[in-house]
């Protein structure tokens, strides 16, 4: 067997091999929490799997976008003022008063 037969059949088993090292050490990292974010294994295996299956790369530049946009929940009234939509009113209050 060649040398480039042997890289080959031994890319799947090392990566995988690989993968599980250093997923280890991340679980190891954040037990110390020493480390945010996503794991690099992680990125790994999506990464992976959308190679093989095009919805996976669709859902996670879905999530990429849905990460990137402003949440628009919190941008409501202030909370010193009072909004009634069913009624139609609004209700302003100074601050020196409760």
């Amino acid at each position: 067997m060649g040398t480039i037969e042997t890289v080959l059949a031994w890319s799947v088993p090392g990566g995988t091999l690989l993968m599980v090292a250093v997923g280890g050490y991340e679980l190891r990292q954040h037990r110390r929490r020493k480390r945010a974010g996503t794991p690099v294994t992680a990125t790994y295996v999506n990464e992976f799997t959308a190679m093989f299956y095009g919805s996976k790369r669709m859902e996670l530049d879905h999530r990429d976008s849905v990460s990137l946009m402003a949440e628009d929940d919190a941008e409501g009234a202030p909370p010193n003022h009072g909004v009634d939509l069913d009624r139609g009113v609004v209700v302003l209050r100074r601050d020196d008063q409760p």
